[in-house]
């Protein structure tokens, strides 16, 4: 063999190891475009996952909070609760008391037509206006009674006294007088008070939040 010929048979050789080589470097090529684009797609994916949940966090988190603070829903407003007829209050200028009653929520509880309290009303001669005076003392939230004399009102806990229109009588511990209630009488004769709490103990007339 001649050394031109043994040269051409090497090339030939070397011809044949770099076409698999090559031919393995085209089929890698694909696969690592395909490696990369699927990468991308899940990315891709995993942002707009992310992102829908950040846009339902918001509404999510203000139906939990409304779902958890019953109590704050619940007391909200203060409301006009019916409380008696018009007949059935004497126009002699004497308070008499009238339990309140009306649906209550404790915590997640809902109660229907409970006393949440009590207040008096009075009306003097002839008149279709009604005055109503809460039935809770304004120094430690006691129930005032009215006295069997039935000139004045008095606290069993701690002796405050209060004159028949709600004024304190003197020497008392109660801060302020009887805390009065807006009242209204409906074209119906029904007779109903703005049902409110105030903090007791304090001098300010202030609505219990």
């Amino acid at each position: 063999m001649t050394h031109s010929h043994q040269k051409r048979e090497e090339q030939r050789e070397e011809q044949r190891e770099e076409q698999p080589h090559e031919q393995r470097q085209e089929r890698e090529q694909p696969a690592a475009a395909d490696t990369a684009n699927s990468r991308r797609g899940f990315l891709t994916k995993a942002l707009a996952v992310m992102c829908g949940g950040l846009a339902t966090l918001v509404p999510v988190a203000a139906g939990v909070w409304a779902f958890l603070d019953p109590l704050r829903r619940g007391s909200a407003a203060a409301t006009f609760i019916p409380v008696a007829d018009l007949a059935a209050v004497p126009d002699d200028g004497v308070p008499r008391q009238y339990p309140v009653v009306t649906d209550r929520v404790d915590a997640w509880t809902g109660f229907a037509a409970e006393p949440v309290g009590a207040v008096y009303l009075r009306r003097e001669q002839g008149s279709r206006e009604v005055q109503a005076l809460s039935a809770t003392c304004p120094h430690a939230g006691c129930f005032v009674e009215m006295e069997s004399t039935g000139r004045c009102f008095r606290c069993p806990c701690h002796n405050s006294s209060f004159t028949l229109d709600g004024g304190i009588v003197n020497p008392s511990p109660s801060p302020r007088r009887m805390d009065s209630l807006e009242c209204r009488v409906g074209d119906n004769g029904t007779v109903a008070v703005k049902w409110q709490k105030f903090r007791a103990g304090v001098a300010a007339k202030e609505v219990q939040g």
